[in-house]
């Protein structure tokens, strides 16, 4: 006869399995709660204690580590020597075994738990088991996932030999215990505040396949992180339209970072990774009029992004264009209604009160590595503002370049921005030159009108003085940028010979 060890901490559906494996010739062994709960179910049953011959103790710590259980485990069933071994010990083979693990994420997710609370939840025994079965996978099934408890009884079932069905669930069960273990270790790490480890551990969930990546012939995968961050594009719920790809997610996220930057009213217009235009107004309303405004050509395709309720009259003006996605914290049902019109307009779902759970970290790969910094959130402040030129700015314009600084930091350099102080008016993106991106924002922005007070920001020092030679000579009033450059008296000259004031944040914000 077969012999299957089951314990588990989730019991879903255990019964039906554990009744399915006594069926196909299978004896089962136990321990505590799961024990119980198959007795109770008239499942026929072998208290792990019988097998062992030594009492769980240490408040069940330690009920599982036994040579009875992992020599029945990592014994060899075609190496004679091992089986003599067994037969000398009176110790029976494990053909199978059923484990999932203490809730220690689960646990740790809950407000209020107390460290000695989440180690309890570190389980040693499940995971020592679920190692020596996957081993041994050449002997032993391995089961972690309740979703495969219907196919392994059909396997268990087979009279053929299901090697590869074995080594399969040998690399599940792998993944599960790397996961879980690296949940404990980033908790630790966490814990004593080390914020770049010797060895980098995280875990991801998959979320969902995508169609396919950036382009049509790359396959692509979503993943959510282990722990997942309340405020992330990965927790935010979709309400309608078709699946999300690559790029939507992507630029959804960039979406998101930007509208989370304001407190009052936000409407983000996102292309390829740059906002096109972004609104600040009393109403969520108002805010969208000027983030249309801003750019009301690239915001074909776009993403938008409204850090307020969507009321009735901005989805009907959303209604009018083609987007790929609109996420905000709620909408009315007004809205939702006029929204869900357009068949395949993606329609989510985020909740921007919980943006200060938002991931401390970002993470970029490259090949052969990863490289893991800080999230840019820093927000410049009006006292840190070193005006450099003769003429100072107004605290218009102060306000304008303060709100202009901070998606300055979200847009890719080279980076400028035009702004008022509530409306982007022109945006020079990812150019190789400064005054490249100088001359592409205001290109946009002279297209859109000049509005007073008209400032710019850019993301880095200027290199030369053409950059503030060209919007000096093209409406702009002032310009905030970090300083540096062995050339800043140049700009400073040109400046001061054209009117305008310029102040310096001794801050850079590159965004590659």
């Amino acid at each position: 006869m077969k012999r299957a060890l089951i314990s588990v901490s989730d019991k879903t559906g255990i019964v039906e399995f554990a009744q399915g494996l006594v069926a196909a010739g299978y004896e089962v062994i136990s321990t505590g709660g799961t024990l119980k709960k198959l007795a109770e179910s008239q499942v026929p049953v072998i208290a792990i204690d019988e097998v062992t011959h030594f009492p769980e103790m240490l408040d069940g710590r330690v009920k599982t580590l036994h040579p009875n259980i992992h020599g029945g485990l990592l014994a060899k069933r075609d190496n004679p020597d091992h089986m003599a071994v067994l037969a000398e010990h009176d110790i029976t083979p494990i053909d199978l075994v059923c484990v999932n693990l203490y809730p220690f994420k689960e646990t740790i997710q809950k407000a209020g738990i107390t460290e000695p609370e989440a180690v309890e939840q570190i389980d040693i025994g499940g995971p020592s088991m679920l190692r020596s079965a996957s081993k041994n996978f050449q002997s032993v099934y391995v089961v972690v996932d309740q979703q495969d408890y219907a196919a392994v009884l059909d396997h268990v079932q087979s009279s053929e030999d299901e090697l590869d069905y074995r080594r399969y669930l040998a690399a599940k069960a792998f993944r599960h215990t790397a996961a879980y273990d690296s949940l404990i270790a980033d908790y630790l790490t966490q814990a004593v505040g080390i914020e770049f480890p010797e060895k980098l551990t995280r875990t991801y969930d998959f979320k969902q396949a995508l169609r396919y990546g950036e382009n049509a012939h790359q396959k692509a995968a979503f993943y959510q992180a282990g722990l997942p961050s309340a405020f992330s594009i990965a927790s935010a719920q979709q309400l309608h339209g078709k699946e999300l790809s690559y790029n939507n997610i992507k630029d959804a996220d960039a979406a998101v970072k930007v509208a989370a930057e304001f407190s009052e009213p936000c409407v983000v217009a996102m292309k390829h990774m740059n906002p096109c235009g972004v609104g600040l107004g009393t109403t969520i309303y108002a805010a969208w009029q000027k983030a249309y405004a801003a750019d009301s050509t690239s915001i074909f395709g776009g993403i938008i992004a409204l850090n307020r309720e969507v009321d009735a009259q901005t989805a009907t003006e959303l209604h009018k264009l083609f987007l790929e996605i609109i996420i905000a914290p709620s909408y009315s049902d007004e809205a939702l209604a006029i929204l869900e019109k357009k068949k395949n307009l993606r329609v989510m779902t985020l909740d921007f009160d919980q943006v200060k759970e938002a991931d401390r970290f970002e993470t970029v790969s490259v090949m052969g590595g990863l490289l893991v910094q800080e999230r840019d959130q820093v927000v410049d402040q009006m006292s840190e503002l070193e005006t450099v030129t003769t003429k100072a700015p107004t605290e218009d314009e102060k306000a304008a370049m303060l709100f202009a600084q901070r998606i300055v930091k979200h847009v890719k350099s080279n980076a400028i921005v035009i702004a008022t102080k509530d409306q982007t008016l022109g945006i020079g993106a990812g150019q190789m030159n400064r005054v490249g991106s100088v001359k592409i924002a205001l290109e946009q922005a002279l297209a859109n009108g000049l509005t007073t007070p008209f400032v710019l920001a850019s993301d880095a020092y200027f290199p030369m003085n053409d950059s503030v030679e060209f919007a000096a000579e093209h409406g702009i009033t002032a310009i905030i940028q970090p300083g540096g450059s062995i050339k800043d008296q140049d700009s400073i000259d040109m400046a001061n010979q054209k009117g305008v004031s310029m102040v310096f944040t001794g801050r850079r914000h590159f965004k590659h």
